[in-house]
């Protein structure tokens, strides 16, 4: 067997083992209750302060003017100031916002008693909105469900949420809303690579958006599709969503709406089909479809229901007559990977001529002690029988709405050096 498939099985397997674990007792322990009546808004980061989109529905949401909000900067390197900032934008929009001193970068907070303190509770108890921040989600975890054992401060929480309030987090604050996260996997690369170590690159999430949704942050703008399929796969998630930037993703039960300044992407492998004989990433048969903002999604009956705008536009359905697509080039794409590569891919193919488009991921800079330098992947986007989207400029830009493309994965061998220079005949 060689290094590459051995290593690969090898972290399939321990993960798999260790997802086992995390699965069984999803997210941290709750007992059996009813289901949130809230709100889990998912913001895949870098929400800017005018985004009245997203602030604004926030409140809304949660009450309207004067409804209470409070804020962790748990996850921050500076939470104190980043708790402030972030409670100031939610007053701007009418709310009543406190900022909650619980995070590990306040040296001199005790979080053991904090997390227990009946004033702070109150504080919680008596909220419609909670709001964590950006920074390393794994300060968020440790801190409220240390060892996955859940504090008084999370089960009141998750009162606030079941009773109908606002659960919201952005970057790291929204890593933690599905039962599994990444904790620390930076590399895309290294985890399409099999890098996807329990404890490591993924823990436990708080698991506000249920057990069956993955949902990742940073999402287009970081290429993270490439991360969120491998952990799909070893999970034994079936539906993932990925929040791009300046964006949110409002979850409750299994309606999906979508808002702010870009979209999300839907992973869908319910009929995914896998080889793992490579040794490596092989997977064919991706379903993915591109939520614009004011789209919503059914996770229950996988239809999407475009927004007002978009069914002003055209619809563009490949498979019906009379279908006049606008592009017919063939564009190949050279890094998959790259900022909102994969979204532009699939608004330019399902208003285009053509069947499919390829592209490839890889790592220019592996070092050579690497075992896996020369391991890239192969793209394959292509439409299906049920592919359609829908266009609108009616915004002063190209904006698209797209149902159930389908994705295939592969393997590949890549060239060390990548190229040598050109000799002439």
């Amino acid at each position: 067997m060689s290094v590459l498939r051995r290593q690969f099985l090898v972290g399939l397997l321990a993960l798999g083992s260790g997802l086992a674990v995390a699965q069984a007792a999803p997210a941290v322990a709750q007992a059996v209750k009813p289901p949130p009546k809230g709100y889990a808004v998912v913001i895949g980061g870098a929400l800017k302060a005018d985004n009245d989109d997203v602030w604004g529905r926030l409140v809304e949401l949660s009450g309207g003017k004067g409804a209470r909000w409070v804020v962790f900067g748990t996850a921050s390197e500076n939470p104190d100031k980043t708790g402030r900032r972030l409670a100031d934008l939610l007053e701007r929009r009418g709310a009543v916002a406190e900022v909650i001193p619980v995070a590990p970068q306040l040296r001199w907070v005790d979080l053991d008693k904090a997390v227990r303190d009946p004033a702070l509770l109150e504080l919680v108890n008596n909220a419609t909105g909670i709001f964590f921040s950006g920074g390393a989600q794994e300060r968020i975890v440790d801190t409220f469900a240390p060892g996955g054992r859940p504090t008084p401060m999370l089960d009141a929480i998750w009162d606030v949420y079941r009773r109908g309030g606002v659960v919201a987090g952005t970057s790291a604050g929204a890593a933690i809303m599905s039962s599994v996260m990444f904790r620390d996997a930076l590399s895309v690369m290294a985890v399409m690579k099999g890098q996807l170590r329990d404890g490591k690159e993924v823990d436990r999430g708080l698991g506000f958006v249920g057990p069956n949704l993955f949902v990742d942050q940073h999402f287009l703008k970081r290429g993270r599709f490439g991360r969120m399929i491998p952990l799909m796969l070893a999970k034994g998630y079936k539906m993932g969503l990925g929040v791009d930037e300046n964006s949110a993703a409002i979850v409750q039960g299994d309606m999906v709406e979508i808002i702010g300044a870009k979209g999300a992407l839907l992973v869908d492998l319910n009929d995914v089909k896998t080889d793992t004989s490579t040794g490596a990433l092989n997977a064919s048969g991706i379903r993915v479809s591109y939520l614009d903002r004011g789209d919503r999604y059914d996770l229950g009956l996988h239809k999407i229901q475009p927004s007002a705008r978009k069914l002003r536009g055209s619809k563009l359905d490949p498979n019906a007559p009379g279908y006049k697509p606008d592009f017919t080039n063939d564009p190949y794409y050279t890094d998959m990977l790259g900022d909102t590569i994969i979204s532009n891919a699939m608004g330019i193919l399902i208003d285009s001529s053509q069947k499919e488009s390829r592209g490839l991921a890889f790592d220019p800079k592996a070092p050579a002690s690497d075992p896996q330098a020369d391991l890239g992947f192969s793209f394959r986007l292509y439409k299906g029988k049920d592919s359609v989207g829908w266009y609108s400029d009616e915004l002063g830009a190209d904006e698209y709405t797209v149902s159930n493309l389908y994705l295939d994965i592969t393997p590949v061998r890549m060239s060390r050096p990548l190229f040598t220079p050109w000799s002439g005949r």
